[in-house]
Formats: structure tokens, sequence, C-alpha cells
């Protein structure tokens, strides 16, 4: 079996607002799909939950189709069962304006670009050929900006593509920091070498007065009749060098889509190419004007997409920790539910982001007495899960109690004294025994479903106010009656309140329809049929809320 790569693969992801990220290709298999178990998850609801993977076989990426809604497509092709990628291969799945992936080896593509003579055989001769080859090269490092996102090698690139255009010596590229000054962020010579950043002799003070002076390309060459003695060209001569030229690196914008777009207000410049030649001039005729022009845009582009990484880097590190959260709520969950006995159940807890403030759990009592509970922290976010994991310790260690007005009145009391202002909590927290008497205490929350063995529903309507809103106050416990067969149907507002991609909600009366049409069914299968009418409903759409349900069963005693 072939052993996966280490770090050299990778996926460049755009978003369809033309924001970039590159995200490591690990492990394999790595998914791909809207689900966030996935290892890329794609926030568009037209993506499948399971969209695609990528698979590592023989030394190769090979991406594979999960029977997606729209497929998956290379290079414009759909794919229809697998297909090995190649460098640059442009990944899409089916739908306009949405996420495009390129699949890149890193540093790779880098590494090749001038690696040939810029005078390369072309059949063309003269002027023209080494026109073309340039123009050539222009493409080629424009092309890696796009794919790639190791600033430093991007931008050594470009001082490489410079030095080549220009026939200059050497290239310095220059950025100005958070005091406006200029600092040396890439030093070279001609043939790829890196040079120290000491050794740009020039006073950058210079260089940066006549950037100020000039917002285009200029070059400074030696003039003996100059008689100030700070003159860049009197600079120039001290140092024995035949020519200097120089292009401004203006600032882009890019944030608001794919297109680059120039700052023109205020300190527009974000730096400078510099090149210098002690042998011969700097070549600026022939076109080559242009073609510098254009690298200073694509060099002023990648520094503005690498600021734009930063910025996605730490916001792909605050997802990583909250996955990691998510994880360990998901974990949280009653691991096994009743499947035999008088007392059975089955429920399941979907969170809308990657932790949810949701809760619900399932308790034994005693042999003779079963505790369940359902509760939604108001808000979303990391904030309510905390107080949603806070619950579930306070019902762990309070169900033995047996206590329905003791358990939510201790809850009360902490989140009126020290949760965060405005959170509070709906919870429906009932206690069933083996002769089938229910007593339970709906907090503020939905309002279950009884639903009778020989036919008919009832409401389990509020009993009382949301725990967290005010200290001390009541909270009313009422009873029902049991028989064998009933079951009761506990949810959040998140089923109720599913939406379609037209924006109707999944709404009571469905949700009534779905329990009586699975009427005949146990706890299992009616969890079943309900949560397949809301998947059916929403055909997939994404949630803005947690999609909590939980069915209950009472048989009763053989």
């Amino acid at each position: 079996m072939t052993p996966a790569p280490e770090s050299s693969e990778a996926l460049v992801v755009v978003d369809p607002n033309g924001r970039r990220a590159r995200v490591q290709l690990y492990p394999f298999p790595f998914r791909v799909g809207r689900a966030p178990d996935n290892h890329l998850v794609l926030r568009d609801t037209r993506v499948s939950r399971n969209h695609a993977q990528i698979a590592f076989a023989d030394g190769n990426c090979v991406l594979e189709d999960l029977g997606s809604r729209h497929g998956v497509w290379v290079n414009g092709e759909r794919v229809e069962k697998s297909r090995v990628l190649h460098a640059l291969d442009r990944i899409e799945f089916g739908v306009p304006d949405g996420y495009v992936l390129h699949f890149t080896r890193s540093g790779d593509d880098l590494q090749r670009l001038l690696a040939k003579p810029i005078a390369a055989e072309t059949g063309k001769t003269g002027a023209a050929a080494t026109n073309l080859e340039k123009l050539r090269a222009v493409l080629e490092v424009a092309r890696s900006l796009q794919s790639s996102f190791s600033a430093d090698d991007v931008l050594n690139t470009v001082v490489d593509a410079t030095i080549a255009v220009t026939g200059a010596e050497r290239g310095f590229l220059l950025l100005f920091d958070e005091q406006h000054e200029l600092q040396v962020r890439s030093a070279r010579a001609r043939g790829g070498t890196d040079l120290p950043q000491d050794e740009l002799r020039v006073p950058r003070r210079l260089i940066q007065h006549a950037l100020e002076t000039r917002r285009d390309l200029f070059s400074m060459s030696f003039d003996p009749t100059a008689a100030d003695g700070q003159s860049p060209s009197n600079t120039i001569a001290d140092l024995e060098l035949r020519s200097v030229a120089c292009v401004p690196l203006v600032r882009v914008n890019l944030s608001g889509g794919t297109k680059t777009q120039m700052i023109s207000a205020g300190r527009s410049n974000a730096g400078v190419l510099y090149m210098d030649s002690r042998l011969t001039a700097v070549d600026l005729a022939g076109g080559n004007r242009e073609l510098l022009q254009t690298l200073a845009i694509e060099a002023s582009t990648v520094l503005e997409n690498a600021r734009l990484l930063e910025e996605e880097r730490a916001k792909q590190r605050i997802e990583e920790e909250l996955g990691v959260a998510r994880r360990i709520q998901q974990s949280l969950l009653p691991r096994s539910l009743p499947e035999t006995g008088w007392f059975r159940a089955c429920g399941s807890s979907q969170a809308s982001h990657e932790v949810g403030g949701d809760y619900f759990d399932v308790v034994e009592i005693d042999p003779e007495t079963w505790s369940v509970v359902v509760a939604d922290v108001a808000g979303k976010g990391v904030s309510s899960a905390l107080l949603a994991s806070f619950l579930q310790g306070a019902f762990l260690g309070g169900a033995l109690a047996g206590n329905i007005r003791e358990v939510l009145g201790r809850i009360n009391t902490f989140m009126s004294q020290r949760a965060e202002h405005g959170k509070y909590a709906t919870i429906f927290y009932a206690i069933v025994d083996s002769a089938g008497r229910l007593r339970y205490s709906n907090a503020g929350h939905c309002a279950a479903l009884l639903v009778r063995h020989g036919g008919g529903i009832e409401s389990l309507a509020t009993t009382s106010m949301p725990v967290g809103l005010v200290a001390g106050a009541p909270f009313a416990v009422e009873e029902r009656q049991l028989n064998p067969g009933d079951r009761i149907v506990l949810y959040s507002d998140g089923v109720t309140e599913a939406q379609n991609d037209q924006g109707d909600f999944f709404g009571r009366p469905r949700l009534r329809e779905a329990v009586a049409g699975a009427g005949g069914l146990d706890c299992a299968g009616m969890h079943d049929v309900i949560q397949q009418a809301i998947r059916d409903f929403t055909g997939g759409a994404e949630q803005s809320d947690d999609v909590t349900l939980v069915v209950v069963e009472f048989s009763g005693r053989s």
C-alpha cells in the first residue's frame, strides 16, 4: 500500500466572494462537502452534504464523486467516478458562482518558474522572440500568484522575473512598515540566488523620496553635472552603479471580489521594486516598461492576498478550535439509549453551527424510574454551548434526586445570578415511572406531543417561564397517566422552524402529520419518520438553528 504524502499536496479554496485560502490535503481520504464533519466544509446549500473526496493511491491524489447531486468537475469535465489530479487542476461542484478549488503541489510550480533561460527556443528570433519569452514569464508568475500562498517564495519569483526582464544584476523588493519606512523583503541576484539585505547600498530615504514624488516607473542614472551631494545620481556614482530602476508597488483591494481594485487615496504605495546594475544599463525599452508594470501589479496583488490569507488562517484556527469543542459536546450526549424494557428512547441532536445550544439526555434514576430532558439555550455560539454543557452537568447531578422543582429552581438561580445578561434556556423535563405515571415541567419550551397508542395526540404545553429570566420563579409540575404503547415526542424549535430553500417553515402542522403517519411504529421508527420528513422538506438546505428530536415510549411491564 502506497503511504500518504507528508504535506506537499494542498487545495487553494476560492469562495464565491473571491476570498482565497490554502488547505493542506490531510488526512486521506480527504472529504469535501457541506456537512460539518467533512475535512473541508463548503458553506453552500447547493453542495451535497458529502460531495466528494480525495484519496491517495499509487503516489497520486485521486478525486472521487460521492454520489453528489450536481456532480464534481475538473477543468470543465464531469468526473464520472474518479480522476487523478494534476498540478493546477481546477475543481468545481456543478453550480454557477460556487466554490472553486485548485489542486497544487506546494513549491513545485514556483520552482519551475523561470527555470529555463528567458531567451529559450520559440521559433522566433530577435526582439520578438525575447519579448515573447518575457511575456510568457510574466504570465507564469501571474498564474503562480493565483494559486500559491507562500508569499516570500512568490515575491522572490517576482524579483527574479524583474531581473530577467530588465537584464539588471540585482533586484530588491521593499515594503513600507507600520512606521511608513521602507524595509527589504526580498533581495536577489541574477541567477536566482539570495543576497544579504545590506547589499542595498542606496539610502532608502532617497528611494522613498523618489517614490513619493513619482507614481509610475522611474529610473536614475549617473549625472556628472549634479552639484548636490545628496542627489541620487551622485549616490549612484559613489557606488559605481551604471543605472537604477524602480517600480512602485501600489496598494490593491481584493475584498470586494475577484477583480483587483487599485487604491488611490492616501498613501497608496505599498513599496517598490528596485533594480540596479554596475556593468550594463537596466533595459526599460522594447515593451519592458509595460511588463514591469504588470509584474508590479501582480506583486501588489500577492501582498494583498497574503494579508487576506492571514485573516483566513486566523479564522481557520478558530474554526478548528470550535471543531474540537463540537466533538467534545457531541461526546457528552448519551452514547446509548434504552431499547428494551418498559421504557425506551431514541434521540438525536444536529448543531447548525460548529457548536450548538441544544441539549438532551435520558437518565435512569432507578430500575423503576427514568428521566428525560430537552433544553434549548437562547442564542448561538460558544456562550450558548457552554451553558448547554452546564445544563447537562446540572441534570446529571440532580436527576437522581427525582425532584423536578428543585432541579429547575437550582438552575434558574444559577443562570439568573451568573449567566451572561439576556441568556436563558427553555427546558422540558419529565420523569416516568414503571407504573406509567408521567410528571413533567415545561419551562417555556416547545409543547411536547403525547401520542396515545389507541390514537389521538395531546399537547404538553408550557407550565412556566424559561429558566434564567426571573430569580425565584416557580416551576409547576403536571402529571399524566401513560398506557402501554404511548409515546412522547420532545423537540427543539429547530424542528418546527426548519426551512427549505424558499424560506418556508416545517411548522407544527407538518410535525403532527409526520407523527400521525408513524402512529403504529415504536419510538425508533417514529423518530426516523420525523427526521425523514424534515429532510424531505428542507431538501438539504442549511439550517439556522439546532435540530433536536427525542421520542420516548412507555411499553409497560410484561
